[in-house]
Protein backbone atom coordinates (compact mmCIF):
# COMPACT_ATOMS: atom_id res chain seq x y z
CA UNK A 1 0.00 0.00 0.00
CA UNK A 2 1.50 3.58 -0.92
CA UNK A 3 2.31 5.55 2.16
CA UNK A 4 5.09 8.20 0.67
CA UNK A 5 2.47 10.80 -1.11
CA UNK A 6 1.85 13.57 0.64
CA UNK A 7 -2.02 14.00 0.60
CA UNK A 8 -4.50 16.52 1.67
CA UNK A 9 -8.37 16.39 2.35
CA UNK A 10 -10.64 19.27 1.97
CA UNK A 11 -14.03 19.33 3.65
CA UNK A 12 -16.06 21.25 1.28
CA UNK A 13 -19.91 21.90 3.26
CA UNK A 14 -21.96 23.99 0.29
CA UNK A 15 -25.58 25.04 0.11
CA UNK A 16 -26.55 21.81 -1.36
CA UNK A 17 -24.07 19.14 -0.92
CA UNK A 18 -21.34 18.51 1.05
CA UNK A 19 -17.84 16.98 -0.09
CA UNK A 20 -14.57 15.49 0.97
CA UNK A 21 -11.99 15.10 -1.45
CA UNK A 22 -8.08 14.70 -1.54
CA UNK A 23 -5.57 16.48 -3.58
CA UNK A 24 -1.74 15.61 -4.16
CA UNK A 25 0.03 18.39 -2.78
CA UNK A 26 2.68 18.13 -5.00
CA UNK A 27 0.76 17.96 -8.27
CA UNK A 28 -2.66 19.18 -7.03
CA UNK A 29 -4.36 16.15 -8.57
CA UNK A 30 -7.62 15.31 -7.32
CA UNK A 31 -7.85 11.72 -6.16
CA UNK A 32 -10.90 10.95 -4.92
CA UNK A 33 -13.44 12.23 -3.28
CA UNK A 34 -17.38 11.41 -2.30
CA UNK A 35 -20.47 14.35 -2.19
CA UNK A 36 -24.05 13.82 -0.30
CA UNK A 37 -26.61 15.84 -0.58
CA UNK A 38 -28.01 18.01 1.86
CA UNK A 39 -31.77 18.64 2.28
CA UNK A 40 -32.54 22.36 2.46
CA UNK A 41 -36.27 23.37 4.64
CA UNK A 42 -38.51 25.69 3.68
CA UNK A 43 -41.18 26.60 6.64
CA UNK A 44 -42.62 29.36 5.51
CA UNK A 45 -42.10 31.28 2.61
CA UNK A 46 -38.84 33.02 1.55
CA UNK A 47 -37.66 30.83 4.83
CA UNK A 48 -34.55 28.90 4.15
CA UNK A 49 -33.11 26.56 6.44
CA UNK A 50 -30.89 23.59 7.28
CA UNK A 51 -30.48 21.17 9.92
CA UNK A 52 -26.88 21.56 11.51
CA UNK A 53 -26.76 17.94 12.41
CA UNK A 54 -27.54 16.59 9.51
CA UNK A 55 -24.50 18.91 8.19
CA UNK A 56 -22.44 17.58 10.50
CA UNK A 57 -23.57 13.70 9.79
CA UNK A 58 -22.74 14.29 6.05
CA UNK A 59 -19.33 15.61 6.68
CA UNK A 60 -18.19 12.20 8.45
CA UNK A 61 -20.26 10.53 5.86
CA UNK A 62 -18.01 11.63 3.51
CA UNK A 63 -15.06 11.57 4.98
CA UNK A 64 -15.60 8.24 5.29
CA UNK A 65 -16.47 7.36 2.20
CA UNK A 66 -13.34 8.94 0.83
CA UNK A 67 -10.67 7.52 2.80
CA UNK A 68 -12.61 3.73 2.15
CA UNK A 69 -12.42 4.63 -1.44
CA UNK A 70 -8.62 5.76 -0.77
CA UNK A 71 -7.89 2.64 1.08
CA UNK A 72 -9.36 0.81 -2.38
CA UNK A 73 -6.35 2.63 -4.06
CA UNK A 74 -3.94 1.18 -2.27
CA UNK A 75 -3.24 4.50 -0.71
CA UNK A 76 -2.76 4.23 3.12
CA UNK A 77 -4.90 7.25 4.82
CA UNK A 78 -2.09 7.78 6.77
CA UNK A 79 -0.48 9.72 3.47
CA UNK A 80 -3.50 12.34 4.48
CA UNK A 81 -1.49 15.40 6.46
CA UNK A 82 -3.57 18.01 6.71
CA UNK A 83 -7.11 18.96 6.04
CA UNK A 84 -8.74 22.22 4.85
CA UNK A 85 -12.66 23.11 5.28
CA UNK A 86 -14.51 25.53 3.16
CA UNK A 87 -17.73 26.55 3.57
CA UNK A 88 -21.33 28.28 2.62
CA UNK A 89 -20.46 32.03 4.51
CA UNK A 90 -23.14 33.83 6.24
CA UNK A 91 -25.18 30.73 7.23
CA UNK A 92 -25.74 31.37 10.71
CA UNK A 93 -25.73 28.43 13.65
CA UNK A 94 -26.27 28.47 17.43
CA UNK A 95 -25.52 26.16 19.86
CA UNK A 96 -25.63 25.38 23.36
CA UNK A 97 -21.87 25.17 24.48
CA UNK A 98 -22.83 22.36 27.16
CA UNK A 99 -24.78 19.84 25.14
CA UNK A 100 -23.49 20.24 21.65
CA UNK A 101 -27.25 20.80 19.84
CA UNK A 102 -28.26 23.17 17.72
CA UNK A 103 -31.04 25.86 19.52
CA UNK A 104 -32.47 26.33 15.83
CA UNK A 105 -31.91 25.12 12.65
CA UNK A 106 -28.97 27.02 10.67
CA UNK A 107 -30.51 29.58 8.67
CA UNK A 108 -28.88 29.65 5.34
CA UNK A 109 -27.47 33.02 3.83
CA UNK A 110 -30.08 33.19 0.76
CA UNK A 111 -33.03 32.97 3.78
CA UNK A 112 -35.09 36.38 3.32
CA UNK A 113 -37.43 36.07 6.66
CA UNK A 114 -35.40 39.06 8.83
CA UNK A 115 -36.86 41.72 5.94
CA UNK A 116 -38.84 43.60 8.80
CA UNK A 117 -35.28 43.20 11.24
CA UNK A 118 -33.09 45.20 8.10
CA UNK A 119 -36.01 48.07 8.33
CA UNK A 120 -35.66 48.24 11.84
CA UNK A 121 -32.00 48.23 12.15
CA UNK A 122 -31.53 50.70 8.83
CA UNK A 123 -34.29 52.48 10.72
CA UNK A 124 -32.13 52.68 13.71
CA UNK A 125 -28.95 54.53 11.67
CA UNK A 126 -28.73 58.18 11.86
CA UNK A 127 -29.10 58.67 7.82
CA UNK A 128 -31.58 55.88 7.57
CA UNK A 129 -28.67 54.16 5.37
CA UNK A 130 -28.49 50.64 4.67
CA UNK A 131 -24.71 51.69 3.77
CA UNK A 132 -24.33 53.20 7.22
CA UNK A 133 -22.08 50.06 8.51
CA UNK A 134 -19.91 49.71 5.42
CA UNK A 135 -17.47 52.02 7.10
CA UNK A 136 -16.82 49.46 9.61
CA UNK A 137 -17.31 46.05 7.87
CA UNK A 138 -17.57 46.78 3.95
CA UNK A 139 -21.39 45.86 3.89
CA UNK A 140 -24.52 46.67 3.70
CA UNK A 141 -27.09 46.32 6.17
CA UNK A 142 -29.16 43.62 4.26
CA UNK A 143 -30.52 39.89 4.94
CA UNK A 144 -27.67 38.49 3.52
CA UNK A 145 -25.26 38.34 6.47
CA UNK A 146 -24.98 36.77 9.92
CA UNK A 147 -25.55 39.18 12.41
CA UNK A 148 -28.87 40.23 10.63
CA UNK A 149 -29.75 36.63 11.05
CA UNK A 150 -28.05 36.52 14.83
CA UNK A 151 -30.63 39.79 15.76
CA UNK A 152 -33.61 37.89 14.66
CA UNK A 153 -33.09 34.35 16.41
CA UNK A 154 -32.46 36.67 19.60
CA UNK A 155 -35.50 38.56 19.26
CA UNK A 156 -38.00 35.58 17.83
CA UNK A 157 -36.44 32.37 19.45
CA UNK A 158 -36.95 32.09 23.26
CA UNK A 159 -34.93 29.41 23.68
CA UNK A 160 -31.78 31.17 21.65
CA UNK A 161 -32.14 34.68 23.88
CA UNK A 162 -32.44 32.64 27.34
CA UNK A 163 -28.91 30.76 26.12
CA UNK A 164 -27.08 33.67 25.09
CA UNK A 165 -27.97 35.30 28.60
CA UNK A 166 -27.41 32.72 30.74
CA UNK A 167 -24.24 32.83 28.63
CA UNK A 168 -24.29 28.88 27.06
CA UNK A 169 -24.86 30.18 23.92
CA UNK A 170 -22.13 29.58 21.15
CA UNK A 171 -22.64 31.39 17.68
CA UNK A 172 -20.92 30.04 14.30
CA UNK A 173 -21.18 29.99 10.57
CA UNK A 174 -20.70 26.74 9.08
CA UNK A 175 -16.82 26.52 9.29
CA UNK A 176 -16.84 27.13 13.29
CA UNK A 177 -19.93 24.93 13.92
CA UNK A 178 -17.71 22.02 12.32
CA UNK A 179 -14.30 22.87 13.46
CA UNK A 180 -15.65 23.23 16.84
CA UNK A 181 -17.52 19.64 17.01
CA UNK A 182 -14.17 17.63 14.52
CA UNK A 183 -11.76 18.98 17.06
CA UNK A 184 -13.60 17.32 20.09
CA UNK A 185 -17.10 19.56 20.71
CA UNK A 186 -18.82 19.43 24.00
CA UNK A 187 -17.11 16.44 25.48
CA UNK A 188 -13.42 17.18 24.57
CA UNK A 189 -12.48 20.29 24.50
CA UNK A 190 -13.96 21.44 20.93
CA UNK A 191 -12.34 24.75 19.53
CA UNK A 192 -14.53 27.20 18.90
CA UNK A 193 -12.68 29.56 15.94
CA UNK A 194 -13.17 31.16 12.26
CA UNK A 195 -11.34 32.63 9.65
CA UNK A 196 -10.87 35.80 8.65
CA UNK A 197 -12.95 35.25 5.64
CA UNK A 198 -15.60 33.76 7.57
CA UNK A 199 -15.54 36.48 9.77
CA UNK A 200 -15.59 39.13 7.41
CA UNK A 201 -19.26 38.54 5.94
CA UNK A 202 -20.93 38.35 9.53
CA UNK A 203 -21.25 42.35 9.52
CA UNK A 204 -19.26 41.78 13.14
CA UNK A 205 -15.82 42.05 12.11
CA UNK A 206 -13.75 45.25 11.30
CA UNK A 207 -12.70 44.75 8.14
CA UNK A 208 -9.11 47.11 8.57
CA UNK A 209 -8.46 45.48 11.90
CA UNK A 210 -10.04 42.09 11.10
CA UNK A 211 -11.03 42.18 15.14
CA UNK A 212 -14.72 41.86 16.33
CA UNK A 213 -15.92 45.37 16.44
CA UNK A 214 -17.36 46.75 19.81
CA UNK A 215 -19.28 49.51 17.94
CA UNK A 216 -20.75 47.17 15.39
CA UNK A 217 -21.54 44.83 18.50
CA UNK A 218 -23.21 47.32 20.24
CA UNK A 219 -25.30 48.68 17.11
CA UNK A 220 -26.58 44.38 16.93
CA UNK A 221 -26.96 44.52 20.53
CA UNK A 222 -24.75 40.69 20.04
CA UNK A 223 -22.28 39.94 23.41
CA UNK A 224 -19.00 39.30 22.29
CA UNK A 225 -19.31 35.87 24.30
CA UNK A 226 -20.99 34.05 21.54
CA UNK A 227 -18.17 34.75 19.32
CA UNK A 228 -15.52 32.40 17.91
CA UNK A 229 -11.74 33.76 17.79
CA UNK A 230 -10.46 35.17 14.70
CA UNK A 231 -8.03 33.06 12.86
CA UNK A 232 -5.98 33.24 9.82
CA UNK A 233 -6.96 31.33 6.78
CA UNK A 234 -3.44 28.74 7.01
CA UNK A 235 -3.37 27.75 11.01
CA UNK A 236 -3.58 25.08 13.10
CA UNK A 237 -6.83 24.63 14.41
CA UNK A 238 -7.30 21.60 16.29
CA UNK A 239 -6.72 18.12 15.84
CA UNK A 240 -9.55 15.48 14.39
CA UNK A 241 -10.75 13.91 17.19
CA UNK A 242 -13.07 11.36 15.35
CA UNK A 243 -13.60 9.58 11.91
CA UNK A 244 -11.08 7.66 10.36
CA UNK A 245 -8.75 10.48 10.17
CA UNK A 246 -8.38 10.79 13.89
CA UNK A 247 -5.52 12.95 14.55
CA UNK A 248 -5.27 14.84 11.44
CA UNK A 249 -4.73 18.56 11.90
CA UNK A 250 -7.45 20.89 11.00
CA UNK A 251 -5.19 23.55 9.18
CA UNK A 252 -7.06 25.67 6.88
CA UNK A 253 -10.24 27.35 6.16
CA UNK A 254 -11.82 29.79 3.81
CA UNK A 255 -15.58 30.98 2.80
CA UNK A 256 -15.99 28.81 0.05
CA UNK A 257 -15.66 32.00 -2.38
CA UNK A 258 -12.57 33.00 -1.04
CA UNK A 259 -11.48 29.63 -1.28
CA UNK A 260 -12.24 29.24 -5.41
CA UNK A 261 -9.80 32.80 -5.37
CA UNK A 262 -7.20 31.01 -3.93
CA UNK A 263 -8.17 27.83 -5.89
CA UNK A 264 -7.88 30.17 -8.80
CA UNK A 265 -4.58 30.93 -8.16
CA UNK A 266 -5.94 35.01 -8.38
CA UNK A 267 -3.33 36.17 -6.19
CA UNK A 268 -2.20 39.66 -7.92
CA UNK A 269 -4.22 42.90 -7.45
CA UNK A 270 -6.85 42.31 -10.42
CA UNK A 271 -7.29 39.10 -10.90
CA UNK A 272 -11.17 37.74 -10.39
CA UNK A 273 -12.98 34.73 -10.96
CA UNK A 274 -16.45 34.16 -10.91
CA UNK A 275 -18.45 30.74 -9.50
CA UNK A 276 -20.93 29.74 -10.88
CA UNK A 277 -23.17 27.62 -7.80
CA UNK A 278 -26.62 28.03 -6.25
CA UNK A 279 -25.90 31.92 -6.28
CA UNK A 280 -23.08 33.39 -8.25
CA UNK A 281 -19.94 35.20 -6.91
CA UNK A 282 -17.52 37.44 -8.46
CA UNK A 283 -14.68 38.47 -6.46
CA UNK A 284 -11.88 40.60 -7.45
CA UNK A 285 -8.59 40.82 -5.84
CA UNK A 286 -7.78 44.42 -5.03
CA UNK A 287 -4.54 43.65 -2.90
CA UNK A 288 -3.45 44.62 0.85
CA UNK A 289 -5.97 47.55 1.30
CA UNK A 290 -9.31 47.58 1.31
CA UNK A 291 -11.40 49.23 -1.46
CA UNK A 292 -14.96 50.65 -0.81
CA UNK A 293 -17.25 50.31 -3.61
CA UNK A 294 -19.57 53.12 -4.65
CA UNK A 295 -21.13 50.98 -7.09
CA UNK A 296 -23.00 48.36 -4.75
CA UNK A 297 -20.01 45.40 -4.44
CA UNK A 298 -19.39 44.13 -1.37
CA UNK A 299 -15.84 44.76 0.37
CA UNK A 300 -14.49 41.36 1.89
CA UNK A 301 -10.97 39.94 2.79
CA UNK A 302 -10.01 37.47 0.26
CA UNK A 303 -7.24 35.37 2.21
CA UNK A 304 -4.69 35.74 4.85
CA UNK A 305 -2.29 32.52 4.39
CA UNK A 306 -1.34 32.40 7.77
CA UNK A 307 -0.52 34.19 11.29
CA UNK A 308 2.30 36.16 9.84
CA UNK A 309 1.34 36.84 6.49
CA UNK A 310 -0.24 39.84 5.28
CA UNK A 311 -4.41 39.95 4.54
CA UNK A 312 -5.33 40.41 0.91
CA UNK A 313 -8.97 42.32 0.43
CA UNK A 314 -11.56 42.41 -2.73
CA UNK A 315 -14.57 43.22 -4.32
CA UNK A 316 -17.26 41.11 -4.52
CA UNK A 317 -20.93 41.30 -6.25
CA UNK A 318 -23.27 38.68 -4.69
CA UNK A 319 -25.75 37.00 -7.02
CA UNK A 320 -28.50 35.16 -5.07
CA UNK A 321 -30.08 33.09 -7.34
CA UNK A 322 -28.59 31.06 -10.45
CA UNK A 323 -27.96 27.41 -10.23
CA UNK A 324 -30.59 27.38 -7.98
CA UNK A 325 -32.88 28.82 -10.57
CA UNK A 326 -32.25 25.83 -12.30
CA UNK A 327 -33.43 23.82 -9.12
CA UNK A 328 -36.55 25.51 -8.95
CA UNK A 329 -36.81 25.09 -13.12
CA UNK A 330 -36.63 21.25 -12.19
CA UNK A 331 -38.46 20.80 -8.26
CA UNK A 332 -41.14 23.32 -8.51
CA UNK A 333 -41.56 23.45 -12.31
CA UNK A 334 -40.83 20.21 -13.43
CA UNK A 335 -39.96 20.96 -16.79
CA UNK A 336 -36.39 19.16 -16.60
CA UNK A 337 -35.89 15.87 -14.45
CA UNK A 338 -32.29 16.68 -14.05
CA UNK A 339 -30.04 20.28 -13.22
CA UNK A 340 -27.99 19.02 -16.39
CA UNK A 341 -31.03 18.22 -18.59
CA UNK A 342 -31.63 22.18 -19.48
CA UNK A 343 -28.63 22.70 -21.59
CA UNK A 344 -29.85 19.94 -23.88
CA UNK A 345 -33.79 21.67 -23.34
CA UNK A 346 -32.14 25.30 -24.00
CA UNK A 347 -30.24 24.05 -26.92
CA UNK A 348 -34.06 23.50 -28.67
CA UNK A 349 -34.67 26.97 -29.50
CA UNK A 350 -32.34 29.28 -31.29
CA UNK A 351 -32.72 32.07 -28.63
CA UNK A 352 -35.62 32.99 -25.66
CA UNK A 353 -38.41 34.18 -27.82
CA UNK A 354 -37.86 37.87 -26.22
CA UNK A 355 -38.53 35.94 -22.73
CA UNK A 356 -36.79 37.41 -19.98
CA UNK A 357 -36.40 36.02 -16.20
CA UNK A 358 -35.01 37.88 -13.33
CA UNK A 359 -35.15 35.57 -10.58
CA UNK A 360 -35.12 37.82 -7.33
CA UNK A 361 -36.84 34.95 -5.58
CA UNK A 362 -35.45 36.58 -2.41
CA UNK A 363 -34.59 40.10 -3.44
CA UNK A 364 -31.59 41.35 -5.56
CA UNK A 365 -28.46 41.54 -4.35
CA UNK A 366 -25.31 43.16 -5.85
CA UNK A 367 -25.54 46.11 -7.62
CA UNK A 368 -29.29 46.61 -6.65
CA UNK A 369 -29.65 45.59 -2.87
CA UNK A 370 -33.29 45.66 -3.13
CA UNK A 371 -34.80 42.87 -0.80
CA UNK A 372 -38.92 44.24 -2.14
CA UNK A 373 -38.20 42.67 -5.35
CA UNK A 374 -39.65 39.34 -6.46
CA UNK A 375 -38.86 36.86 -9.35
CA UNK A 376 -40.36 38.08 -12.59
CA UNK A 377 -40.77 36.73 -16.50
CA UNK A 378 -41.53 39.01 -18.70
CA UNK A 379 -42.14 39.00 -22.18
CA UNK A 380 -43.76 35.87 -22.39
CA UNK A 381 -46.78 34.94 -25.46
CA UNK A 382 -48.66 32.15 -26.35
CA UNK A 383 -45.75 30.78 -28.37
CA UNK A 384 -43.70 30.59 -25.39
CA UNK A 385 -42.43 27.34 -24.57
CA UNK A 386 -40.43 25.87 -21.83
CA UNK A 387 -37.56 25.63 -23.84
CA UNK A 388 -37.60 29.56 -24.23
CA UNK A 389 -37.42 29.10 -20.39
CA UNK A 390 -34.91 27.25 -19.89
CA UNK A 391 -32.90 29.52 -22.17
CA UNK A 392 -34.37 32.47 -20.51
CA UNK A 393 -32.68 31.32 -17.28
CA UNK A 394 -29.17 30.67 -18.58
CA UNK A 395 -29.27 34.43 -19.86
CA UNK A 396 -30.28 35.65 -16.76
CA UNK A 397 -27.12 33.93 -15.07
CA UNK A 398 -25.34 36.01 -17.63
CA UNK A 399 -26.85 39.31 -17.33
CA UNK A 400 -26.51 39.30 -13.50
CA UNK A 401 -22.50 38.30 -13.75
CA UNK A 402 -22.25 41.44 -16.56
CA UNK A 403 -23.62 43.98 -14.28
CA UNK A 404 -21.26 42.80 -11.27
CA UNK A 405 -18.29 43.67 -13.65
CA UNK A 406 -19.67 46.99 -14.72
CA UNK A 407 -19.99 47.76 -10.86
CA UNK A 408 -15.96 46.61 -11.32
CA UNK A 409 -15.54 48.46 -13.71
CA UNK A 410 -17.23 51.72 -12.54
CA UNK A 411 -15.27 51.47 -9.44
CA UNK A 412 -11.98 50.65 -10.82
CA UNK A 413 -12.58 53.81 -13.08
CA UNK A 414 -13.29 55.94 -10.30
CA UNK A 415 -9.84 54.75 -8.80
CA UNK A 416 -7.89 55.48 -11.96
CA UNK A 417 -7.14 51.70 -12.10
CA UNK A 418 -5.74 50.59 -15.76
CA UNK A 419 -7.30 46.91 -14.80
CA UNK A 420 -10.82 48.67 -15.37
CA UNK A 421 -11.40 46.87 -18.50
CA UNK A 422 -11.76 42.97 -17.69
CA UNK A 423 -10.35 40.78 -21.19
CA UNK A 424 -11.14 37.61 -19.53
CA UNK A 425 -13.02 35.78 -16.54
CA UNK A 426 -11.82 32.89 -14.96
CA UNK A 427 -15.18 30.63 -13.93
CA UNK A 428 -15.57 27.85 -11.93
CA UNK A 429 -18.81 25.80 -10.29
CA UNK A 430 -21.20 23.18 -11.00
CA UNK A 431 -22.92 25.17 -13.45
CA UNK A 432 -19.67 26.05 -15.89
CA UNK A 433 -19.84 22.28 -17.16
CA UNK A 434 -23.08 23.93 -19.14
CA UNK A 435 -21.36 24.76 -22.35
CA UNK A 436 -24.45 26.68 -23.39
CA UNK A 437 -24.02 28.72 -20.72
CA UNK A 438 -20.13 29.54 -20.77
CA UNK A 439 -20.69 30.20 -24.44
CA UNK A 440 -23.85 32.80 -23.46
CA UNK A 441 -21.81 33.89 -20.70
CA UNK A 442 -18.32 35.22 -23.36
CA UNK A 443 -21.29 36.81 -25.76
CA UNK A 444 -22.83 38.72 -23.02
CA UNK A 445 -19.64 39.79 -21.38
CA UNK A 446 -17.24 40.43 -24.65
CA UNK A 447 -15.01 38.64 -23.17
CA UNK A 448 -12.96 35.57 -23.40
CA UNK A 449 -14.61 33.12 -20.22
CA UNK A 450 -11.78 30.36 -18.96
CA UNK A 451 -12.59 27.52 -17.66
CA UNK A 452 -10.06 25.30 -15.54
CA UNK A 453 -9.63 21.87 -16.50
CA UNK A 454 -9.82 20.67 -12.95
CA UNK A 455 -13.70 22.14 -11.69
CA UNK A 456 -12.95 21.59 -8.06
CA UNK A 457 -11.30 25.10 -7.56
CA UNK A 458 -13.23 25.63 -4.74
CA UNK A 459 -11.81 22.58 -2.52
CA UNK A 460 -8.50 22.69 -4.12
CA UNK A 461 -8.43 26.32 -2.22
CA UNK A 462 -9.17 25.06 1.48
CA UNK A 463 -6.42 22.46 0.42
CA UNK A 464 -3.75 24.75 -1.18
CA UNK A 465 -4.42 26.45 2.66
CA UNK A 466 -4.27 23.57 4.65
CA UNK A 467 -1.36 22.38 2.97
CA UNK A 468 0.53 25.38 3.47
CA UNK A 469 0.26 25.81 6.87
CA UNK A 470 1.58 22.30 7.51
CA UNK A 471 4.34 22.92 5.20
CA UNK A 472 3.69 20.38 2.43
CA UNK A 473 2.04 22.70 -0.09
CA UNK A 474 4.03 26.02 -1.60
CA UNK A 475 2.41 28.60 -3.20
CA UNK A 476 5.11 30.52 -4.57
CA UNK A 477 4.18 31.05 -8.22
CA UNK A 478 7.20 29.19 -9.96
CA UNK A 479 5.93 26.09 -8.01
CA UNK A 480 2.52 26.30 -8.73
CA UNK A 481 1.28 23.23 -10.99
CA UNK A 482 -0.29 24.74 -14.41
CA UNK A 483 -3.75 24.17 -15.09
CA UNK A 484 -5.18 23.97 -18.46
CA UNK A 485 -8.24 25.94 -19.24
CA UNK A 486 -11.00 25.51 -21.92
CA UNK A 487 -11.71 28.97 -23.72
CA UNK A 488 -15.12 30.25 -24.64
CA UNK A 489 -14.80 33.52 -26.85
CA UNK A 490 -17.33 36.32 -27.48
CA UNK A 491 -19.51 36.02 -30.44
CA UNK A 492 -22.47 38.58 -31.96
CA UNK A 493 -24.66 39.68 -28.98
CA UNK A 494 -27.77 41.97 -29.51
CA UNK A 495 -27.27 44.49 -27.09
CA UNK A 496 -31.09 45.27 -27.09
CA UNK A 497 -31.67 41.75 -24.63
CA UNK A 498 -29.41 43.14 -22.25
CA UNK A 499 -31.30 46.44 -22.33
CA UNK A 500 -34.40 44.63 -21.92
CA UNK A 501 -33.00 42.29 -18.97
CA UNK A 502 -32.81 45.70 -17.40
CA UNK A 503 -35.78 47.32 -17.98
CA UNK A 504 -37.16 43.62 -16.72
CA UNK A 505 -35.05 44.38 -13.40
CA UNK A 506 -36.70 47.38 -12.81
CA UNK A 507 -40.62 45.65 -13.11
CA UNK A 508 -39.24 43.34 -10.47
CA UNK A 509 -38.87 45.82 -7.89
CA UNK A 510 -41.53 47.06 -4.90
CA UNK A 511 -43.20 43.40 -5.01
CA UNK A 512 -42.76 42.61 -1.55
CA UNK A 513 -43.59 45.83 0.87
CA UNK A 514 -43.28 44.26 4.19
CA UNK A 515 -45.22 46.26 6.91
CA UNK A 516 -44.58 49.85 5.15
CA UNK A 517 -46.81 49.43 1.70
CA UNK A 518 -46.39 53.28 0.96
CA UNK A 519 -42.73 53.89 1.01
CA UNK A 520 -42.17 50.92 -0.93
CA UNK A 521 -44.91 52.20 -4.31
CA UNK A 522 -42.88 55.68 -3.59
CA UNK A 523 -39.48 53.55 -3.55
CA UNK A 524 -40.46 51.71 -6.64
CA UNK A 525 -41.51 54.97 -8.76
CA UNK A 526 -38.61 56.63 -7.87
CA UNK A 527 -36.58 53.54 -9.69
CA UNK A 528 -38.51 54.16 -13.29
Amino acid sequence: MESNLQLVGAVDQGTSSTRFLVFNAKTAELLCYHQVEVEQLFPNEGWVEEDPMEILRTVYECIDATTSNLTQMKISTKCIKAIGITNQRETTVIWDKHTGKPLHNAIVWCDNRTQSTVEQLVAKTPNKSQDYLKKYCGLPISTYFSAVKIRWLLDNVPEVREAVNDGTALFGTVDTWLIWNMTGGASNGGQHVTDITNASRTMLCNIRSQEWDEELLKFFEIPMSVLPEIKSSAEHYGYMTESSLQGVSLCGCLGDQQAALVGQTCFSPGDAKNTYGTGCFLLQNTGKNPVMSRHGLLTTVAYKLGKDEPTYYALEGSIAVTGGLVRWLRDNLGIIKESSDIEDLARTVPGSGDVVFVPAFSGLYAPYWRSDARGTVCGITQWTTKAHIAYAALEAVCFQTREIIEAMQQDACDLEDDKAKMKRLQVDGGMTANHLLMQLQADILGCTVLRPSMPETTALGAAMAAGKACGIWSLDPGDLTSVTFERFEPTTFDERRFQKWKLAVQKSMGWHYGDNLESHQTEAENVS
